[in-house]
This record gives structure tokens, C-alpha cells and sequence, in this order.
């Protein structure tokens, strides 16, 4: 299968001046190479798989927004680099359900307060971009592993990796955003 270019910008004007046509071919020639970027940085495939078809339907709603005609793959890996980063993020904010307490409190303790939350949530951003800074072979097992808690076993299985080959990627992933960390808080 050939790999064709990103749709021209005449299309990308016709586009945004109401052609029908013209948007629906945008739409379908912009998808492979969309669908292939987000499989290269989101932590899954579903969650590439969603980001996207976020993409394409915010070019499909907001091709009127695009400043310069050929600026179309640039603002549609934007758009994709966002919601796989975004995605991050919900993974990283979802509590357990089965945790009524919330995290570094006691039982019978007072709640966080509105900065401790606020510092929770910045340090949450901070660890959810060096993740998504992640190689994607490392930033899927790492998310696999740590993120959705899944087994060892299971994260090697799903990934058609052995055992040995998990654990090391695992290990540069973690290694890689503890450094990426380290050092940001070095600045």
C-alpha cells in the first residue's frame, strides 16, 4: 500500500470556505497519517484509536480555524499529542474506587486542602508529560504496568514481549521519568 501525502492545501481552502466534498476528502486522506501519529505517542491502542478519531472530528468542526492551508499536519499533530496527553492525565487522576479516604490522609483526618490539591494536581501534569515524553515501546508498558496495574505476565503477553524484555523496557521507563523529573525540579 502506498503511503500517500497529507491532502493538498486547495483542498484545505475549499475546505474552509463550506465545500462538502472538500472537507469529507480532507477528512479521509488526513486520518492514516493521524491514526499512525497517535499509535506513536498514546499510552494504548484504544486510547490512540480515540485520540484519533478526536482529531479528525475537531478538523471536520474546526477547519475554520486553521490560520495557513499548509499548516494542516502540524495543527493535526497538535490536536493529537493533546488528547493522548489528556487521556494520560484521566489515567493518572482516576482514584480507586474502593479508596474512600483520600490519598495521604488518615482515616479521620481532615480533607486536603484547596493548595494541597492544587499541588497534586500540577505534580500529576508534570509526571503525566514525562510520560508522554516516553518512547512509545516504554510509555505502553509503563502504562500497562503502573498506571492500569495490570500483571507483569499480562503487560508481556499483550505486547508479545517475554517476561525479561518487559522488565527491562519498564526499567528505562522509569528510569527515563524519574530523570525527566529530577531534573525539571532542578530548574
Amino acid at each position: 500500500m502506498a503511503d500517500h501525502g497529507w491532502p493538498g492545501a486547495g483542498l484545505v481552502t475549499a475546505a474552509q470556505h463550506g465545500d462538502v466534498e472538500a472537507l469529507t476528502a480532507l477528512v479521509y486522506g488526513s486520518y492514516p497519517h493521524v491514526r499512525r501519529f497517535a499509535h506513536s505517542l498514546c499510552a494504548t491502542p484504544q486510547d490512540a484509536e480515540d485520540a484519533a478519531q478526536e482529531a479528525v472530528i475537531i478538523l471536520y468542526r474546526k477547519i475554520g480555524m486553521l490560520r495557513a492551508s499548509g499548516a494542516l499536519a502540524s495543527w493535526m499533530f497538535r490536536i493529537v499529542r493533546n488528547e493522548c496527553l489528556r487521556r494520560t492525565r484521566a489515567l493518572l487522576h482516576r482514584a480507586p474506587a474502593t479508596d474512600p479516604v483520600p490519598p495521604g490522609t488518615a482515616p479521620g483526618a481532615t480533607a486536603r486542602s484547596a493548595e494541597e490539591d492544587t499541588l497534586l494536581r500540577l505534580e500529576a501534569e508534570r509526571v503525566a508529560a514525562a510520560v508522554a515524553a516516553l518512547p512509545a515501546d516504554q510509555r505502553q508498558v509503563l502504562v500497562m504496568r503502573d498506571i492500569q496495574g495490570l500483571p507483569g505476565r499480562t503487560v508481556a503477553d499483550r505486547l508479545g514481549l517475554s517476561t525479561a524484555a518487559m522488565k527491562s523496557r519498564l526499567h528505562r521507563a522509569r528510569s527515563a521519568v524519574r530523570e525527566a523529573l529530577s531534573e525539571e525540579g532542578n530548574r
